[in-house]
């Protein structure tokens, strides 16, 4: 690479020096392009590279059979679903309003579950299968930059399929499909205008850059250039998205999209490693090493997770997960993993064969020990109680880990305008006796809306984000005040947190989210040694005669009660709820089922239970609910 090709790179690519040293795995960390492409030509021009070469396969293939264990389970799974895709045609460029990442969704994982198939059994039909998905993603016009998720999906697609299949592939379609993975892949953001994700600090940053540096490693023999512009890209960039996870591995985004962003950022990093030994100190981010357990410290007893933000309450399994045990040796962090996996392989029909579900799961196979064990509470590492301490404050307590009657509460303070925010500050959800009784509704689908010619991803306060029941305060388990929405800029702290085993707890102040409508409001939830939890909300500041709603929406069967005692019945288990402050509110329910605007979704199956208090003349108010599970001791 001469000077003038290094002075026209784009401005994002950091240039300092030559070699800075020192990571854990004792490696220099590039800091030219120059540099690391002379390190990637030290690299043998060997097939398959990505995360495995071929002996990896082969101690795979060799340790297969000999049991029923949950990896066997899966190598058989992969196989059936490849099998089931010779019948179903190749991915067309059909867009759903701007995005094509359905269709790039369903190309990762065909040819994630055809590529990984092929290694296992060493038949051609998978091969064929995969080139004929390979050669019609190539014949595509483009792969959709002006969304750029959609190439980094469909990018990551190809050069699995390219780099697992390579030995089986005839030279003319490995000629065709690598000149697409760079014309229509990697070469993008240097040749063109869709560059501005390359410095994006939320999961666009780990998604993209991963897709890339698959597509630039995959193919460095013929582009060593390219690739190292585009890992050198990735090795300097990524860091901004991965401050996500600083302090303590928790995601501003949610549990939904720490999969999302999270699963890429692990493919990346054992890319980086499988070719070229290191992942250039990206595994040292701040947080990282802690990651693996958010998951399960976001998930209740119920098996449902903690879905603030954008996200469903509904946990699969995650095959980065496995990754993250084997790396930091901690087989806690896939506490309830292999049944997930399992439930999902049994849920898994014909009709779902290509439609692009759980995509990267093949990947599992890499990383799973094929031991399984049932974990004892001694053997959970995982705190009971835990708090974030991030720029999305969250925090959880549990009565324990195994007991399947335990008692699970969260709290989310941060600020609607955060990654995928919504207005639900001060929100919770409740476990108890394997039920989730107060739920988060998720996210309202975005094309729906993006079709309206709604502005859905501005933060502002008139934003239409907020027109959206269930991006609003009225949509969750929080204070609504006269009705009116919480400040969008605002940003609630987490200012008290208790690991106390008498009475663990936590106390939000909400105070910025409400500015103009009270001076203080405090929130705590406390998980009681009955495992029983109380909800105390304090409010000063009050107009005389404001309106305060307190609201929970559930999916119970709301039974009959006596003013301020409300019994909640599901899946035979029940649930107690008690006004204990102020005295006389009584309970009533909100229909959350209907959708109150055109563009909202319905809820079917949910209501809200809810009771209303007016200020009195000093502005202050006292609300105190206590949720008491029905296999609770009197």
């Amino acid at each position: 690479m001469n000077r003038l090709t290094l002075l026209m790179l784009p401005v994002f690519v950091l240039q300092q020096g030559t070699l800075q040293q020192g990571t854990a795995q004792g490696t220099a960390v590039p800091t030219n392009v120059e540099a690391l492409q002379a390190r990637i030509e030290a690299v043998p021009e060997t097939h398959p590279r990505l995360m495995a070469d071929a002996a990896t396969f082969q101690a795979l293939r060799e340790s297969l059979g000999k049991s029923t264990s949950t990896r066997d389970v899966l190598a058989q799974a992969v196989i059936r679903r490849a099998d089931l895709l010779s019948d179903i045609a190749p991915i067309t460029r059909r867009l759903e309003g701007r995005r094509l990442l359905r269709e790039s969704r369903r190309c990762l994982e065909r040819l994630l579950n055809l590529s990984m198939a092929y290694q296992l059994t060493g038949e051609t039909k998978y091969v064929e299968r995969g080139r004929q998905e390979m050669l019609a993603v190539a014949a595509l016009s483009d792969w959709n930059p002006s969304h750029f998720l959609d190439v980094a999906e469909m990018t990551l697609a190809m050069a699995i399929g390219y780099d697992w299949m390579f030995d089986a592939l005839d030279q003319t379609s490995r000629d065709t499909i690598r000149e697409a993975i760079k014309h229509k892949g990697v070469s993008l953001p240097f040749e063109t205008k869709h560059n501005k994700w390359v410095t994006a600090s939320n999961n666009w940053g780990q998604v993209c850059h991963c897709g890339l540096t698959a597509g630039a490693l995959a193919i460095f023999e013929d582009e060593p250039e390219l690739a190292a512009k585009t890992v050198f890209n990735a090795i300097q960039n990524v860091p901004r998205s991965m401050k996500a996870f600083a302090p303590k591995g928790s995601y501003p985004e949610g549990p939904g999209y720490w999969a999302y962003g999270t699963g890429f950022n692990v493919v990346l990093l054992a890319t980086l490693d499988s070719v070229l030994g290191s992942d250039f100190g990206l595994s040292e981010a701040q947080g990282f090493d802690q990651t693996g357990q958010y998951p399960s410290l976001m998930t209740g007893p119920s098996g449902d997770a903690f879905n603030y933000a954008d996200g469903g309450a509904s946990r699969g399994p995650e095959p980065t997960l496995y990754w993250f045990a084997q790396r930091y040796g901690r087989s806690d962090w896939l506490l309830g993993e292999d049944a997930r996996l399992r439930a999902e392989i049994d849920r898994f029909k014909p009709n779902d064969a290509g439609a692009g579900g759980n995509r990267l799961l093949p990947l599992a196979l890499l990383w799973i020990n094929g031991s399984e064990n049932e974990l004892q509470e001694a053997d959970i590492k995982m705190p009971l109680n835990w708090q974030s301490e991030s720029s999305t404050p969250v925090a959880v307590h549990r009565s324990s880990w195994t007991d399947p009657n335990a008692t699970f509460v969260g709290l989310k303070a941060g600020s609607p305008s955060a990654p995928h925010g919504q207005m639900d500050i001060g929100s919770f959800v409740l476990d108890a006796d394997g039920v989730r009784w107060a739920i988060d509704l998720g996210a309202e689908g975005y094309h729906g809306i993006e079709s309206r010619g709604m502005n859905l991803w501005s933060a502002a306060q008139e934003s239409d984000r907020w027109t959206i029941f269930r991006q609003s305060n009225s949509g969750h388990n929080t204070l609504v005040i006269d009705g009116k929405l919480q400040i969008a800029k605002g940003h609630a702290e987490i200012v008290e947190f208790s690991v106390d085993p008498k009475s663990p707890h936590t106390v939000a102040d909400l105070s910025a989210v409400y500015k103009g409508q009270a001076d203080s409001v405090r929130r705590s939830v406390t998980l009681l040694p009955s495992r029983e939890v109380r909800i105390e909300d304090s409010l000063t500041g009050l107009a005389p005669g404001s309106h305060v709603r307190w609201g929970m929406i559930t999916r119970a069967e709301v039974g009959a009660g006596a003013d301020a005692t409300l019994r909640l019945q599901q899946q035979a288990q029940r649930l107690t709820l008690t006004i204990a402050e102020p005295l006389g509110a009584t309970w009533t329910t909100v229909n959350t089922e209907k959708p109150r605007h055109e563009w909202d979704s319905a809820n079917p199956g949910t209501t809200m239970v809810a009771f209303e208090v007016v200020a009195p003349e000093d502005g202050k108010l006292r609300l105190v609910v206590v949720a008491t599970p029905g296999s609770c001791d009197q």
